[in-house]
């Protein structure tokens, strides 16, 4: 397949601008372990490097292998992740990790036919694994990728229509150069995309790429790629019990998929009659106070989050349903928690400011990237 027009040499400035500029720090580059390099590939979907290196020694530290990842838990897998977000992610980085120890006897594959059977990785992750691993000649589209092609061929349209997917697919895989140069060239499209081609204010005149760039030449580097029509986020509410007993906290853990599955969260409901009703089987005579809403926004909405505080007198000695859990509010910073929830918790957690005139004593927390 020949290069587009104005393709030619595109690869080798890509590969030598890598060299000179690119990023050669991050944790994950010094190993061309399958395991590791995936691990990496997952965290940065849809999350930014500075968040995920954290997370990513974390895991390494704690899961050294698919072996040690696969035998955990799903809870401690989903506690090592609170706060990255995109939990679909770590439910299937567990699952993937099973598989790989089922299908393949714990050796991680590397080619991208196979990684791209396996749970949570798509063409592109499967495409980058290969490429850093082998050296395999395979083309990477993700979101940075596809604004630098974008921008360099002056693409029309929305770039994630099928239709121009497509095209800019057959582009990429146009474009590889030689497979001695695929790990550099996969970073450098990466790095030039988050550092240079960035999607506001890019940095054209620190681009390799700039003399045959489509968009910078005819002025339109702000145009490409195409705006995407979004509609407003829908707005969901929904209830929260937030009810404490002597330093404790009653949790719920919710189903294994859809938002925050398998993570453990404040029993929520869909009417505050619900809750009432709820926090009726907890004490005798609760007494709610209404706190301030919350609001977060997910992909596809905004959850409205309405808590209601509950302080309970004297709870039944058994709990009616299986999914709930007393957690002392002193075991929160290791638990399996949704980000807003967490910072919830917190806030009841923290010690009461001290009375006017009282003596204040500096209080220590241990600060926690909350995704």
């Amino acid at each position: 397949m020949s290069p587009p027009r104005g393709g030619r040499g595109f690869a080798a400035r890509v590969v030598a601008w890598q060299a000179a500029h690119g990023r050669h720090d991050l944790p994950w580059q010094a190993s061309r372990d399958p395991y590791r390099v995936w691990l990496a590939e997952v965290m940065l979907q849809q999350t930014q490097v500075g968040t995920a290196i954290p997370y990513y020694k974390r895991f390494c530290a704690r899961f050294p292998d698919v072996a040690s990842l696969a035998a955990a838990s799903l809870a401690d897998v989903l506690s090592l992740w609170a706060g990255l977000g995109y939990y679909a992610r770590a439910r299937n980085l567990h699952a993937c990790a099973g598989q790989v120890m089922e299908r393949f006897g714990g050796r991680f594959p590397s080619e991208a036919r196979v990684l791209v059977q396996l749970p949570g990785i798509g063409r592109s992750t499967a495409s980058a694994i290969a490429a850093f691993c082998t050296g395999a000649r395979e083309p990477i589209l993700d979101g940075n990728v596809k604004r630098v092609l974008a921008r360099h061929f002056a693409v029309p349209g929305d770039v994630t229509s099928a239709s121009v997917v497509r095209l800019l697919w057959d582009t990429a895989a146009a474009l590889l150069p030689a497979s001695a140069d695929m790990p550099a060239y996969t970073q450098g499209l990466m790095d030039l995309g988050a550092t240079v081609c960035t999607r506001t204010a890019p940095k054209c005149a620190a681009c390799p790429l700039a003399r045959t760039c489509m968009a910078r030449r005819s002025g339109r580097v702000g145009q490409f790629p195409a705006a995407r029509r979004r509609r407003a986020a829908p707005l969901r509410r929904a209830w929260a019990l937030l009810a404490l007993h002597e330093g404790r906290v009653l949790l719920q853990r919710r189903a294994p998929a859809g938002v925050w599955g398998g993570l453990y969260s404040l029993p929520q409901f869909s009417s505050a009659a619900a809750l009432r009703r709820a926090a009726g089987g907890i004490d005798a005579a609760p007494k709610l106070r209404a706190l301030p809403t919350r609001r977060h926004a997910f992909t596809h909405f905004v959850l409205a989050l309405m808590p209601r505080r509950l302080d309970v007198r004297s709870p039944p000695p058994a709990l009616q349903e299986d999914n709930l859990v007393w957690l002392p509010l002193a075991g929160i910073e290791s638990a399996p928690l949704p980000a807003p929830i967490l910072a919830l918790l917190r806030e009841v957690a923290a010690p009461a400011p001290p009375a006017a005139g009282g003596r204040v004593t500096a209080a220590r927390g241990r600060r926690r990237n909350a995704g």
